[in-house]
């Protein structure tokens, strides 16, 4: 939670907004579990993302769902 809020951005965006920005996007989930494993820059501005590598992948994906629905 040090850089994501629920609804409101921290340094990256809150979590609704990440959901909102994919909700319809099929492809969304598997590929925001390699996001939060890996890491990254650009999506959501020039902060980069720092990657999870010790995070199981079940894990990942179960954060990845959690926001996906709504972050509630």
């Amino acid at each position: 939670m040090a850089c994501h809020g629920v609804s409101a951005k921290v340094i990256g965006p809150g979590f609704r907004d990440v959901a909102a920005r994919y909700a319809g996007d099929t492809t969304a989930e598997s590929r925001l579990v390699v996001k939060v494993k890996s890491g990254g820059t650009g999506a959501w501005g020039a902060v980069p993302t720092p990657a999870q590598p010790l995070l199981s992948d079940a894990d990942a994906r179960t954060l990845v769902q959690w926001i996906l629905a709504g972050a509630k």
